[in-house]
């Protein structure tokens, strides 16, 4: 293979099932309706990109199928539950996990005890366990403590910085602790919302390649939010597009890169001779 030929798309398996359904989502606030009617499906071991200009929905949904926010109406299911009006807390731990925008670690704990945090929804001991500390919690918290460190290793993190506050690491690295803080709860659906933001090139690149790593090694399945177009063309094997709260398109990279109307939403309507380009990143932080 030459070093300018693309890798071949991948195909969606039709008869795969799928791990989450969205099922005709609904969230108003006030009188401002969010997200109107979005229904998609999140094959099982695939990665699923959703995309779409600021203030299209995008964070609105991720926050209703991670219990933040309860949908007006619709419902989500994971793994055959309905989740549409659980708690944060009890959907992770049925197995979904989820990243933020903007990174969400706890700036005087050290990158490992950030990761401990996560571990906590996979720990049976209780308040009661917590105070008296019995032989077999003590165990517990040797175990998760031995995980926090796999996993911040697994996610690239050296060794030496372990036991370093997070906000003293670079931007990357924090990225990379709050995934392994996700990761941590042993997930089988993971959430990233813009988990590129802010990143060079080549740590872009890293972390697409990355993402592969998460679903082949880790049979993960990963729905992602994201701006970075080379990124999203070169991972997902789904994209859905929200503009204004609607779904206006969904498909395979190739069949969204020439939707007439994820043109438009991305760049507004161009002269009738035009050629418009592929959808870019666009300015912004990519709000909901």
């Amino acid at each position: 293979m030459s070093a300018t030929t693309q890798a071949p798309e991948r195909v969606p398996d039709k008869h795969r099932r799928a791990i989450m359904r969205v099922e005709d989502v609904v969230k108003v606030f006030g009188g401002l309706t969010a997200v109107a009617g979005v229904s998609l499906e999140v094959p099982e071991r695939s990665i699923v990109s959703v995309i779409g200009p600021n203030g299209a929905g995008k964070t609105t949904l991720f926050n209703m199928l991670t219990g933040l926010y309860k949908p007006t109406s619709g419902r989500v299911l994971f793994e055959d539950h309905d989740i549409s009006r659980r708690r944060p807390d009890k959907i992770t731990k049925l197995g979904v996990a989820r990243t933020f925008q903007n990174i969400r670690l706890f700036g005087a704990m050290t990158a490992s005890e950030n990761v401990l945090i996560g571990r906590t929804a996979r720990m049976r001991a209780g308040v009661a366990g917590a105070i008296f500390r019995p032989p077999w919690v003590r165990n517990e918290e040797r175990d998760a403590e031995a995980r926090a460190r796999e996993l911040l290793e697994y996610v690239g993190i050296a060794p030496r910085s372990l036991d370093r506050l997070a906000t003293e690491l670079s931007y990357g690295d924090q990225r990379r602790i709050e995934i392994a803080r996700a990761l941590a709860s042993d997930p089988r659906l993971l959430l990233l919302d813009e988990p590129t933001a802010g990143m060079n090139p080549q740590e872009s690149e890293q972390l697409k390649q990355f993402l592969f790593k998460l679903r082949d090694e880790l049979s993960l399945t990963i729905l992602l939010i994201e701006h970075d177009m080379k990124v999203v063309m070169g991972v997902s094997e789904q994209i859905t597009v929200l503009d204004h709260g609607e779904k206006i398109a969904e498909g395979t990279p190739s069949e969204v890169r020439s939707n007439p109307r994820v043109i438009e939403a991305y760049l507004g309507k161009q002269d009738e001779d035009s050629h418009p380009p592929t959808p870019h990143r666009p300015d912004g932080d990519g709000a909901a």
